[in-house]
């Protein structure tokens, strides 16, 4: 059986606070270490870092994905569909806006999976997605 190390992320925020807020709050992530310029986070299981940088961030690029237009760079974890279920309901209930609602991609094919995006307060794009079937992680 082969086992997952959690993986390591730091991404840039313009407002430490609000995104120190929403990742806390809104995702539920559970706060570590932090200084005035820099907050970890559980981030389901893996390491996740705010680190401030009042620069601006430019509008990101978009790719076409099952006829929608998924932002890159994004970020996310893969869960189980009762979590993304339910991650999805609380999301919905906090008014978190939507960059791609939560639906089921590939339905009937191979890789079929639920998928939402959504933006933190400094515009990192977040995906976060489930499979109908999870052995088809990486199937092609």
């Amino acid at each position: 059986m082969q086992t997952r190390s959690p993986f390591h992320l730091a991404i840039p925020v313009d407002n430490l606070a609000s995104c120190r807020t929403f990742y806390r709050d809104t995702l539920g992530c559970q706060e570590g270490r932090s200084s005035d310029h820099w907050v970890d986070f559980n981030f389901f299981g893996h390491q996740l870092v705010i680190h401030l940088k009042q620069d601006s961030q430019s509008k990101a690029p978009t790719n076409t994905v099952d006829g929608k237009e998924v932002p890159i760079p994004h970020f996310g974890v893969v869960l189980d569909m009762d979590t993304f279920n339910e991650l999805a309901k609380q999301l919905q209930e906090k008014n978190v806006e939507f960059i791609i609602a939560p639906y089921t991609r590939f339905k009937g094919l191979v890789g079929e999976q639920a998928t939402m995006f959504f933006k933190d307060p400094s515009s990192n794009a977040l995906e976060f997605k489930a499979f109908a079937d999870p052995s088809q992680l990486f199937a092609s």
